[in-house]
């Protein structure tokens, strides 16, 4: 590297709360998700970081990048304890599903400052090996920026459909901007909830009304996929816990939204939505899918409902995050792709190596 490039880092800490202030900082000056957001990274940080290590980079003494992994533990007898960014390595704890997933760095910084990263990365030993990085929810793009210097294996690749909320026609319902059979299906749903009762959307305005919400999804939700015989979302205590940590935490800029969409006084279901510059993540739902569902179509409704209140409130982005879902492709005009890796270091040339690789 030259001499004006990045100082890199890789070394454990003691105390993962204290690098909010610096993360805080340089979160100000990415382009980042709200996954990579202190709020979330930081929520419950010491339980689920037990062995933590640091990526950061300096230039000229000022921070670029962090990254923050957990050392997790060991996966069978001839394999080392691997390396996982931004999870923890425990299932329970890992219920939480990261997304769009990756390195913070400075919006400001050349793009070789990613490349450097992981360079510096696949240089790095634990011991005589070189260690397995495990990097869940990242986008697919990435794979140009670490393949040169490591070897990676696919473990998951899911699509994430999205509607670009600021390329639709300003003056036109977002029904309109649907397939026909969909306008059909939801206008006939429409008129049947109508019926019921007018339809209302509730966003949560207080912590207590967020809790309220959330476990009224909660209860939805469980309902709906344990009568499915499958054990939902909030299955591991865990997953509730961190979510109504996390409903504290939101900065400038950033909300968790618990919405709530009822008809008369019928509740339709609930939405949990991340909030972050723009973009709102749909990251959790919970709807009542009673008998007379696949008439009423709860769940097409509670999105159609929080698209448009989205729109009016001037978001550009509604993501409805990783996973195949044909509600989803009813609605997304778009999708990425967010890949599940895991990696290990190549043979690196003389002189590729970073400065100050610890």
């Amino acid at each position: 590297m030259s001499k004006g490039g990045p100082v890199i880092e890789i070394q454990p800490i003691a105390n993962v709360s204290a690098l909010a202030a610096d993360w805080v900082a340089l979160e100000g000056r990415a382009d980042c998700s709200f996954f990579q957001s202190w709020a979330w990274t930081g929520c419950l940080a010491e339980e689920r970081f037990d062995d933590p290590w640091l990526l950061s980079a300096r230039r000229n003494g000022n921070i670029v990048a962090l990254a923050l992994f957990n050392r997790g533990p060991r996966q069978g007898p001839l394999t080392g304890r691997p390396f996982l960014l931004g999870e923890s390595g425990r299932p329970d704890l890992d219920t939480i599903f990261i997304e769009h997933n990756g390195i913070l760095l400075d919006a400001a910084e050349p793009p070789e400052l990613a490349e450097s990263c992981w360079t510096a990365l696949a240089a790095f030993r634990s011991g005589l090996r070189s260690p397995r990085w495990i990097v869940s929810g990242v986008p697919e793009a990435m794979r140009d920026v670490f393949l040169p210097h490591m070897r990676a294996v696919t473990l998951a690749r899911r699509p994430a459909p999205y509607i670009d909320l600021s390329h639709l026609p300003p003056d036109a319902p977002f029904l309109d901007s649907l397939s026909a059979n969909a306008r059909q299906q939801l206008r006939r749903s429409l008129r049947a909830w109508d019926k019921i009762g007018p339809l209302k959307l509730d966003i949560a305005e207080t912590v207590a009304q967020a809790d309220l919400f959330l476990g009224g999804l909660k209860e939805l939700h469980q309902r709906y996929w344990t009568g499915r015989g499958k054990p939902g979302a909030f299955a591991k205590p865990f997953f509730a816990r961190f979510h109504h940590a996390l409903i504290r935490r939101p900065a400038e800029r950033q909300s968790v939204d618990l919405i709530r969409v009822s008809a008369g006084d019928r509740i339709v279901g609930y939405l949990y939505n991340l909030v972050h510059r723009g973009w709102v993540a749909a990251y959790q739902s919970g709807f009542d899918f009673g008998t007379d569902s696949e008439q009423l179509r709860p769940g097409l409704i509670c999105h159609l409902q929080a698209i448009e209140h989205y729109r009016k409130a001037g978001m550009r982005l509604y993501d409805f995050l990783g996973g195949e879902a044909r509600y989803k492709r009813s609605f997304a005009h778009a999708e990425r792709a967010l890949l599940w890796l895991k990696l290990r270091g190549k043979s690196l040339r003389p002189g590729s190596i970073p400065r100050s690789v610890l």
